[in-house]
């Protein structure tokens, strides 16, 4: 069996738990050790008891550094009990130097696998900052044998281009991981009864000031025509007052956090669209992510909504599917929504429903060859470390 090593910058993150649920599934034995950012009980997984290596704050990144230099320090007594694993997997460039550490610990022979799933903006900073944190990934990833992303733009725009890494890189889509492939039924449509509003999703990590801010003035000026849905896990830092301006926007609601992949179909078979769209880093980051609630979204028959000129909105009009926005705002929303029909949406919702469910699907065999895929890092070939061969990153 093979022992992955997770080191994962927010044990409360429940991308954390899908993928160590991904490699459970895959046949993995999965250590998993990191820090802790705030509390979700949903996103904890049966039978895995985390290792804690300190405290972070969203949003504070000299104060996660530090937290990383003193976990380095630690890092030898915390993993004493942990047998050596065959591969370590690093969530986000943080992790990525504590891996290099742990790779030490054990012997140096230990491949590391680079899970990076955001660019962060300092990545991207043009003067000296952006050069030393460009630096320091291109050392901590010495060790590294394979870059996981999860969006193509990712690569195009930033791996390649800028920052200096030469790893094979595996592509792998934030899509729904689904454990029991016979109680996925497919989606049904579901156009609101005469008198009710249709009602738009913004579910997931919700941390898009911007998005609040156009999706709370919209609604009030659809008064009671469109309703606004919010679940999962608001980032606080990168808001106002969030539960204030909840509680003071008309037609707009907050429902709280969700299992996933367990509530899925539950909380999106209550809207008809998905809000996937995201200023976070707009221009950068933002531009270049394929979101989870986009394939979430699509599974259960929630239609996307995305802005021109993204990552996202590519992927919609190569499959001709969902609605791409020219611009995101308050007008262009009314606009639509205002000439929008039951018919309209019934056709819509055919397209997404022609497309192979395969595209929005993790399922058990590919939990066991991405298992596979790491396992093959550790093999040796010839009396040395295997390397992974790179793949070919085809536009999804």
């Amino acid at each position: 069996m093979t022992h992955v090593l997770y080191l994962a910058h927010d044990l409360a993150d429940p991308a954390i738990r899908r993928r160590v649920l991904t490699l459970q599934t895959g046949g993995a034995k999965v250590t998993l050790a990191g820090f802790t950012r705030g509390e979700n009980k949903l996103a904890s997984v049966d039978g895995v008891a985390p290792i804690v290596l300190g405290t972070t704050a969203d949003g504070q990144f000299a104060q996660r550094l530090i937290s990383i230099v003193k976990s380095s320090l630690s890092l030898s007594a915390r993993l004493r009990q942990v047998q050596k694993p065959d591969v370590i997997i690093a969530r986000n460039l943080e992790m990525l130097a504590l891996a290099r550490r742990a790779s030490a610990i054990y012997g140096r022979d230990v491949p590391v696998v680079y899970e990076c799933l955001d660019i962060h903006r300092l990545l991207l900073n043009e003067g000296i900052a952006g050069k030393l944190v460009n630096a320091a990934q291109r050392y901590f990833a010495t060790n590294a044998k394979l870059l996981m992303t999860s969006s193509p733009a990712f690569v195009s725009h930033y791996f390649a281009p800028r920052s200096g890494l030469q790893l094979p890189v595996l592509l792998q889509e934030n899509k729904v991981l689904v454990l029991d492939e016979d109680a996925a039924a497919l989606p049904a449509p579901r156009p609101p009864k005469a008198g009710e509003p249709w009602k738009i999703g913004w579910f997931g990590a919700l941390r898009c000031r911007k998005s609040l801010e156009i999706l709370g003035d919209f609604a009030r000026r659809m008064d009671g025509k469109v309703e606004v849905i919010l679940r999962g896990r608001p980032a606080y830092s990168e808001f106002d007052d969030f539960d204030a301006f909840v509680a003071n926007a008309p037609h707009l609601s907050f429902h709280g956090a969700y299992a996933n992949p367990e509530d899925l179909a539950s909380i999106y078979n209550e809207v008809q669209f998905t809000w996937a769209i995201d200023f976070f880093e707009e221009g950068q980051n933002s531009s270049w992510l394929l979101p989870n609630r986009l394939y979430e979204g699509c599974l259960y028959g929630a239609l996307p909504i995305a802005v021109a000129k993204t990552e996202t909105a590519r992927f919609l009009e190569t499959r001709h599917i969902g609605h791409v926005l020219q611009s995101a705002d308050t007008t262009t929303l009314e606009t639509f929504f205002t000439s929008l029909n039951e018919q309209a949406y019934l056709d819509a919702f055919a397209k997404l429903a022609l497309i192979d469910r395969r595209q929005w699907v993790t399922d058990s065999q590919d939990c066991r060859d991405l298992v596979r895929r790491l396992a093959s890092l550790a093999q040796p070939q010839n009396g040395q470390a295997a390397e992974a061969a790179p793949s070919s990153l085809t536009r999804v």
